[in-house]
């Protein structure tokens, strides 16, 4: 079959009449391959995009982390603005963009990675596309330097604590006193795996190594830093990908939520908003998970300086807060999972608090939630898309709400 590429999907696929997806295609692009279904295998290109640029990594013909390498970088500017615009238009809404903020290579903090024994030696790296194939990655141009280290350290993990015909979840994140590692997959702790484990953490240098949640050694404290506080997050919590991006996000909740004195911070996590905000203003901090509430809480207490700020757990897709409850505050930043807040978000508007900040993972959602919003008399005033998640076809999104 000989097609020609009309569009890129949401996942970065090309996407030929049919639809027919051919992977690691751009439009304009005339390709030849195989049918299998609704998709081509091993597609030649015959005319290449002038947007077609050689992948800088190695191992991206191999390896799924990516998905976009082949793609110019003002390409992807361009497609991910134009991915959330038309989320919006579907939603009858349009804005003020503003300029694309992409985090540089090898800035990825946090990232899990696979890691399997095999009979004649250990693996770790990311699954091919659509693939059960661990491809090991050395050099990779999406990982901090300092994650790229650790790498041998997993390698020895694996070895030590993975089953034959089991698979390790390595989840891999950057703190100031180095690599903190939460596993998951492994076999069940015992004395001697135990013992092993830390053996392995102190002298591969780890931070902290955390074992299906249990922290099986901490070598030192493994803080993130929010604002003036330091917070120890749980093991293989929730962390923004790149620290350029975190800071993009970051600034443009800070712009959204202007003067406000009292905010509220819905799905905050960590606290990664709530206590830089904490330097400003007063917070309320709504998270369901009660481990990464505390470690905010007692990130705040430790912290001089800071505003009050208030705990609650509470799950937001069962319970949004009410407009009693949020009648009280001047600004809601809210920063939802993938499937958006829409339950929380008609509370909001019923509330009709002044100004809002939100922050998406899901242009689709994030468009649903803004129809919401703008159906009870808010403006829509900017736009930020933020792409701390090079190469692939991942978004984010920030807001600012008017009302």
């Amino acid at each position: 079959m000989r097609l020609t590429i009309e569009r890129l999907g949401h996942l970065g696929d090309g996407i030929g009449p049919g639809p027919v997806y051919v992977p690691r295609t751009l439009p304009g692009e005339e390709v030849e391959g195989e049918a299998e279904g609704t998709s081509l295998a091993a597609p030649r290109i015959f005319t290449p995009s002038p947007d077609r640029v050689k992948p800088p990594c190695p191992h991206y013909t191999q390896c799924g982390g990516c998905a976009l390498q082949h793609a110019s970088d003002s390409f992807v500017a361009g497609w991910k603005v134009d991915v959330v615009r038309q989320a919006l238009a579907a939603q009858d809404l349009s804005t003020l963009f503003r300029p694309i903020l992409t985090s540089p290579p090898r800035t990825r903090r946090r990232a899990a990675l696979s890691g399997r024994r095999t009979k004649k030696a250990t693996v770790v790296g990311f699954h091919g596309r659509a693939s059960g194939t661990i491809t090991a990655v050395p050099g990779c141009e999406l990982l901090h330097p300092d994650l790229l280290a650790a790498l041998p350290g997993l390698e020895a993990i694996t070895a030590a604590g993975a089953s034959r015909k089991g698979e390790l979840t390595l989840v891999l994140t950057r703190s100031e006193a180095g690599p903190d590692l939460a596993v998951s997959g492994g076999k069940p702790l015992d004395g001697p795996l135990r013992a092993t484990l830390a053996g392995l953490a102190e002298a591969h240098g780890l931070a902290r190594l955390s074992w299906e949640g249990e922290t099986v050694a901490q070598r030192l404290p493994p803080a993130q830093a929010f604002g003036a506080a330091r917070v120890i997050p749980p093991p293989g919590a929730f962390l923004q990908a790149t620290a350029e991006g975190k800071a993009a996000l970051l600034a443009a909740a800070t712009e959204a939520v202007g003067e406000a004195r009292q905010i509220a911070d819905l799905f905050a996590g960590c606290g990664t908003f709530t206590l830089a905000l904490a330097a400003k203003a007063e917070l309320h901090a709504v998270e369901a998970d009660a481990a990464m509430l505390a470690a905010l809480d007692r990130g705040w207490r430790a912290a001089p300086g800071l505003k009050r700020v208030t705990t609650e757990a509470r799950d937001l897709f069962r319970r949004p807060l009410l407009p009693e409850e949020l009648k009280r505050f001047d600004a809601v930043l809210i920063d939802p999972p993938r499937a958006g807040a829409e339950a929380q978000m008609a509370e909001i508007a019923r509330a009709r608090v002044p100004r809002i900040a939100a922050i998406s993972c899901n242009p689709v959602s994030f468009a649903r939630d803004a129809r919401i919003l703008t159906g009870a008399g808010y403006s829509l005033d900017w736009v930020q898309v933020v792409d701390q998640f090079r190469w692939s076809p991942h978004i984010e999104i920030a807001a600012c709400f008017s009302l």
